[in-house]
């Protein structure tokens, strides 16, 4: 049985790593796409005109109900890693939810993606995804279960450990478990995986182990990042460090990993390599090797999380708010958001208008000192203002930014053009809610060494003032529906 194109398909877990992209392709090939998402808001702004985005849960088996009629094939890209809770029991009791009503809803092919790795002792994690794939199999709905080592690829969970530990440390005393072998793919290559699984044609359910063209550690791809980054690392084994002192240290080293920096351990500490080649005569994808992967990845970044909404990239990974700030890979991200009771296009009005005459709403004696710091240190200063008091165009000079990208009434993207060890963001969004509007700021910064480091911690306290004040007043100045004064 195969299914054809032309078939409805719903998309769980659009607003993930692997599910996100795997949307975008998908609209691009032209797919009749539906989206099943628990904040169908916040996913709604960022499809194509011709997608459908629904509410749904799977731990709410009513809502699934009318996300799965007249499906023909569904994506089951849901899990619960960052869970605060018994994520095993969560995955289980969705994955019971999910299978039963797809079954009722006459759904013709389940395709899911879980994590690779065989033998009694698997880690709770990947014993939770195979176990999830056991249920969809046995649901009565054919399902094809792809079983993945390390994803590399702008983003992921893995790669954005890998790029945090080779930036930020000089020095790497690496535990046993960054020794263990694994078969890296690329991001693309599961995405083709995941697309072909729409159309190959299969009697029923199977399970397909799929990976790169190289079998590696994580000690070779830390080399290999630093490597291909031109950095140099030196790399100290040790033998010990268990599961849990292990996710301590990146708890400290690297804060977005703090919550779920022991179950990704106990789950690479163990081989997860390709026994079984089914998958490459079945399908017609020929993976790259590490090298590539690696070298594509960092190709791509910009590129790949510029298309990505910055905040996504927080909730996504479950993470934690650090002291100064969250990392995203080697970046810094410091995100925060305001309610005001208005429509978005009023909400995004003071926005519209940031800089030039109007000012930054807040501290602005603070921005003029910057910009005359910066013209001292041969930058551009605040001189240049805006094009335009209240239009915005990509590509227009404000202050010292440059507009990176712009969506009336919903986004603001601003790159700075300020000397700074390093490059930085300052991002704006808009989203409706509950008959409110949600902002949401967003400052992004990626350091460069040790020196863009100590700039950020240094000057922290007083950017989350200035930051906290803006989005404060900002707020203010749209809940009055009016310009707040120059």
């Amino acid at each position: 049985m195969s299914i054809v194109l032309s078939d409805r398909v719903l998309l769980t877990g659009a607003t993930g790593y692997v599910g996100g992209r795997l949307r975008g392709t998908l609209e691009a090939m032209g797919v009749s796409l539906r989206c099943m998402a628990r904040r169908p808001e916040h996913l709604a702004t960022r499809v194509w005109s011709t997608t459908e985005v629904v509410h749904g849960d799977v731990l709410h088996p009513s809502s699934l109900r009318p996300a799965l009629e007249g499906i023909g094939a569904a994506y089951y890209l849901v899990h619960s890693l960052g869970s605060r809770r018994s994520f095993e029991r969560e995955e289980l009791t969705g994955a019971r939810n999910f299978a039963g009503a797809a079954r009722e809803a006459g759904v013709r092919r389940i395709v899911y993606l879980g994590g690779l790795g065989s033998g009694d002792d698997l880690s709770p994690h990947l014993r939770s995804r195979q176990e999830v794939g056991r249920v969809l199999r046995e649901s009565g709905v054919p399902t094809i279960e792809f079983r993945a080592s390390i994803i590399l690829g702008p983003g992921s969970l893995s790669f954005e450990m890998i790029r945090s530990l080779v930036e930020r440390l000089p020095v790497m005393v690496t535990p046993r478990w960054t020794r263990s072998r694994a078969h890296p793919i690329a991001i693309e290559d599961v995405i083709q995986y995941l697309v072909e699984a729409l159309r190959v044609d299969l009697p029923g359910s199977a399970v397909f182990e799929i990976g790169g063209a190289d079998v590696v550690s994580y000690h070779d791809l830390m080399t290999e990042y630093a490597r291909q980054r031109g950095l140099r690392r030196v790399i100290i084994p040790v033998p010990v460090l268990t599961p849990r002192l292990s996710s301590l240290w990146l708890g400290l080293v690297t804060p977005v990993f703090a919550r779920i920096g022991r179950k990704l351990i106990e789950s690479v500490r163990h081989d997860t390599v390709v026994t079984d080649d089914s998958a490459s005569y079945t399908f017609g994808v020929r993976p790259r090797g590490m090298v590539d992967a690696m070298a594509r990845a960092l190709a791509n970044e910009d590129r790949e999380l510029a298309e990505t909404r910055w905040s996504d990239a927080l909730s996504s990974r479950g993470a934690v708010r650090g002291w100064a700030g969250v990392t995203f890979g080697h970046r810094i991200v410091d995100s925060r958001t305001v309610d005001v009771p208005v429509p978005t296009g009023v909400a995004f009005a003071p926005i519209a208008r940031i800089g030039g005459d109007t000012g930054w709403y807040f501290a602005n004696g603070l921005w003029r000192l910057r910009g005359f710091l910066d013209l001292l240190l041969g930058g551009v200063g605040t001189r240049r203002g805006r094009r335009d008091p209240v239009n915005l165009l990509p590509g227009d000079a404000l202050d010292f930014w440059r507009v990176e990208a712009v969506e009336p009434g919903r986004l603001l993207r601003l790159s700075a053009e300020m000397k700074v060890p390093g490059r930085a963001w300052l991002q704006f969004e808009v989203d409706a809610r509950d008959g409110h509007s949600t902002i949401r700021q967003t400052a992004i910064f990626d350091p460069l060494g040790l020196p863009g480091l100590a700039y950020w911690y240094i000057l922290y306290p007083l950017h989350a003032l200035i930051f906290r004040g803006m989005l404060r007043n900002i707020g203010r100045a749209a809940a009055r529906q009016i310009d707040p004064p120059a």
